[in-house]
């Protein structure tokens, strides 16, 4: 193999630099695309075609990037549960613990039709085997910020802020109001009732904060006690 002058070394380095910047560009345009259309008309009714047509791209670049459609769900998945990740181990919630419950459910909550989205593909993708290695890493990126998010709601159990229980009872009572919460949301009746959908949400995540707080608990027990009659 002849080995290049120096300066021919650096030309290259560019070129394959900027090669690859705008591989990662076109990438990330499809997943944005995707994800848009995905939200806007259903992802059954989303083809390979009308992305590369949204894109302007031809449908064969989008198989450069992507094996099938079912990849490009698992891409938006684990993006998403990526950014969790980096929410959960980020300096703010470092530094301040407590910001750790108004975060997670902001993160999940200020995107109904997102969470619902990638719910609703989850099953369908667990139910079809399809890309088991790739769903192998969604579950795996999933379970360790269960395990740091535990792991901190322990240290806050330990501090005497949250109440006694196993911390994986404070995480799941999350996760249930979360999804709760979502379904509520989409539900064609709820959706009637609630008419202020966003002063609700925002309701819910207030509650969710205050959620399985020791100090709140113990004023509600102590005022509970104090309506009773003497015995």
């Amino acid at each position: 193999m002849p080995i290049l002058p120096v300066g021919d070394c650096t030309i290259v380095m560019q070129k394959e630099s900027r090669k690859v910047r705008e591989f990662r560009r076109r990438e990330q345009e499809i997943l944005d695309t995707s994800l848009r259309l995905f939200l806007e008309q259903g992802e059954d009714s989303v083809t390979v075609e009308m992305i590369a047509d949204e894109v302007g791209i031809g449908k064969g670049t989008i198989y450069k990037h992507f094996k099938s459609k079912a990849e490009i769900y698992l891409r938006l998945m684990l993006d998403y549960e990526r950014d969790l990740a980096s929410l959960l181990h980020s300096e703010s919630i470092e530094r301040d613990r407590e910001a750790l419950s108004r975060d997670y459910f902001a993160f999940r909550m200020s995107d109904p039709e997102r969470y619902r989205l990638f719910d609703r593909l989850e099953e369908k993708l667990v139910k079809s085997n399809q890309l088991p290695e790739l769903v192998e890493e969604l579950h795996s990126i999933r379970a360790s910020n269960f395990n740091h998010l535990t792991g901190v709601i322990q240290e806050r159990i330990d501090d005497g802020k949250l109440e006694n229980v196993p911390a994986y009872f404070h995480y799941c009572a999350a996760w249930a109001l979360v999804h709760g919460a979502m379904a509520m949301y989409h539900s064609p009746f709820w959706q009637e009732v609630i008419e202020d959908k966003e002063g609700y949400m925002q309701f819910l995540m207030d509650i969710g904060v205050r959620m399985g707080n020791k100090s709140k608990r113990k004023k509600e027990l102590e005022s509970a006690e104090a309506q009773q009659p003497g015995e």
